[in-house]
């Protein structure tokens, strides 16, 4: 049964009433549960006697609600609901990557809305938020960057130190850090100074130090929307809430980028390059031109998963990183990524090659090998970081001037090449392993414009000037 208690103002003039409607006990811990609670105003002018019997009508309301599962919860703050959503969302098998990056994205959105009661949560509150998160100098931590003045990989010769040897000198996990400043790239102010204190130089010395004021992108800031959104329609689905505010919320447009893809000369340019490249990564550039696979689908593949036979391989892991994680295996990232892919005979050829290079590499290294069955290990068999690819691809650019070349290219041009040369949609998402097809159509629509274009001149060489060259003949 409801309870109501009245509030009286510093004149004794009751103003309000609470009303408190009572849960029972929870099932496991047999405690007293929070109860369901709201406030009556009493209307200005009303007496005590008219005011406790609409009180008592408004408990009465109030009561059916909460036992009809229509209460709204007026004290649980977001911060508190988002994680008793992530949880939801771990114990359903949401992959631990996803979870992840929410977790990161909360660090933005918590100082701004963690606070609030959920059923405080307006549009407009929303709309503030993306106007914040779209301001220069938002990236916080990471405004201040630092990048090497000198050669990286020839200070830590000269300091008598390899990438590793550096690595376990610093805390935590920073392979990527040591990799990117060795190719070029930047890391953290603060990995800066852990790099100066391990080396003991001066830090002008070493590095020099920009500051980075680019708001975030459109896309990025839309992320931090769907993610509130989740949130928000969880608490709506729960009724917890009369509406989800992120539907009426205003976050910005998306930044629109063509995924980009090399032309045939280029193609050609990469292959050439290859020639004289160690066999492992020759194999690994040829796999992702040929299948178009992700790169964490090509790092993920065993030898178990290559078919000779019917020349084909089973893509059924994903190996990835985070910094929370380390380096780990997942499913692929739909199910319609769980598929088989046949090669080229002369992609099996080099695949054949490349075993055998493989099985002696495991021979040399004897009992100090892992053998997970990964096709491309580090050198000790151990699983490799996905971020050294791009690292290796980076440089391999440099060196043969090619284009800027990531493993991302590489599945837009396979998508290209087998939309220019007319294969259809679906066959073309089932190679990419697209959980949908408009997935596919709505990612590469102006890929395939443009080879609508070229069937277009097609058509018109091979069937209309033929027949336009007979009408010029018989008009003679």
């Amino acid at each position: 049964m409801a309870n109501i208690q009245a509030r009286r103002n510093k004149d004794g003039e009751i103003v309000s009433y609470s009303i408190r409607v009572h849960k029972g006990r929870d099932p496991v811990t047999g405690k007293q549960l929070k109860p369901y609670t709201t406030t009556w105003k009493v209307p200005e002018g009303w007496g005590e006697k008219k005011a406790e019997k609409e009180a008592l009508k408004q408990a009465a309301i109030f009561e059916k609600q909460c036992r009809d599962g229509l209460a709204l919860d007026n004290h649980q703050t977001f911060a508190a609901y988002a994680e008793y959503v992530l949880k939801q969302k771990e114990r359903t098998g949401v992959k631990r990557s996803t979870l992840a990056r929410y977790r990161v994205d909360l660090e933005r959105i918590l100082p701004a809305i963690g606070h609030m009661k959920l059923a405080d949560i307006r549009p407009q509150h929303l709309n503030l938020l993306y106007e914040q998160l779209s301001q220069p100098g938002i990236r916080g931590g990471f405004t201040e960057k630092a990048y090497a003045k000198v050669d990286f990989k020839a200070l830590l010769k000269e300091k008598g130190l390899t990438m590793h040897g550096l690595e376990v000198k610093l805390p935590g996990n920073k392979h990527h850090s040591i990799l990117n400043l060795c190719n070029g790239g930047a890391v953290k102010a603060e990995t800066a100074k852990m790099i100066v204190d391990v080396l003991e130089m001066p830090a002008t010395a070493i590095f020099r130090y920009e500051t980075d004021s680019r708001p975030l992108s459109g896309s990025t800031v839309g992320g931090y929307h769907t993610l509130v959104s989740t949130i928000l329609a969880q608490a709506e689905k729960e009724m917890l809430i009369p509406y989800n505010p992120a539907a009426k919320a205003t976050p910005p447009k998306a930044d629109d980028h063509d995924p980009n893809y090399f032309q045939p000369e280029e193609i050609a340019q990469i292959w050439e390059a290859l020639e004289g490249e160690p066999i492992k990564w020759k194999m690994m550039v040829h796999l992702f031109l040929v299948t178009g696979c992700r790169r964490g689908e090509v790092l993920g593949l065993k030898w178990s998963k290559v078919d000779w036979e019917n020349k084909q391989i089973y893509i059924d892991c994903n190996l990835l990183y985070r910094k929370e994680l380390g380096i780990y295996e997942d499913t692929p990232k739909t199910k319609g990524s769980v598929r088989y892919i046949r090669l080229p005979d002369q992609t099996m050829e080099l695949l054949g090659k490349y075993h055998r290079w493989y099985k002696e590499e495991k021979f040399r290294w004897g009992d100090k090998w892992e053998d997970n069955d990964y096709l491309f290990p580090r050198e000790n068999g151990a699983p490799m970081f996905p971020g050294y690819v791009c690292n290796w691809l980076t440089e391999f650019s440099k060196r043969h001037r090619l284009p800027h070349i990531n493993p991302h290219a590489f599945r837009h041009t396979q998508a290209s090449l087998l939309f220019f040369n007319g294969i259809d949609s679906v066959s073309i998402s089932h190679r990419l392993g697209h959980a949908h097809v408009s997935t596919t159509t709505d990612i590469y629509s102006h890929v395939i414009k443009e080879a609508e274009e070229r069937i277009s001149d097609c058509v018109a060489d091979v069937i209309l000037r033929p027949a336009k060259a007979k009408l010029r003949v018989v008009g003679d």
